[in-house]
């Protein structure tokens, strides 16, 4: 197998709005990037977790209970059945972590 290695400023350059790219998997995992640019939609996976760190950019995980302000270099896991709703403060680049067969789309 040969190895190869991924730029994550090369590969993030040009991102649409919400519209992830599988950057690499692991079994039944992806790591997936996104230009998170406004708001995205209130939603839950019932199944799975899912797992966010903001390579470049602020972003705001609002959830029922409480806002989660999130800068570069932090992350958050949001476990399932947890209604969230992720938000931009910035135009941001964020990686998820999460099951190869989540279309980061949710439930809702």
């Amino acid at each position: 197998m040969k190895l190869k290695k991924f730029n994550l400023n090369n590969l993030t350059k040009g991102l649409k709005p919400w519209t992830p790219i599988d950057i690499a998997t692991i079994r039944d995992f992806v790591i997936r990037a996104a230009k998170f640019d406004g708001k995205y939609h209130w939603h839950k996976h019932d199944n799975e977790d899912e797992l966010f760190i903001v390579f470049k950019g602020k972003i705001k995980i609002q959830t029922k209970n409480k806002d989660i302000i999130l800068e570069e270099g932090e992350g958050i896991k949001i476990s399932k059945g947890i209604e969230h709703c992720p938000v931009s403060i910035e135009p941001s680049i964020v990686l998820m972590f999460e099951p190869l067969k989540l279309k980061s789309k949710g439930n809702k």
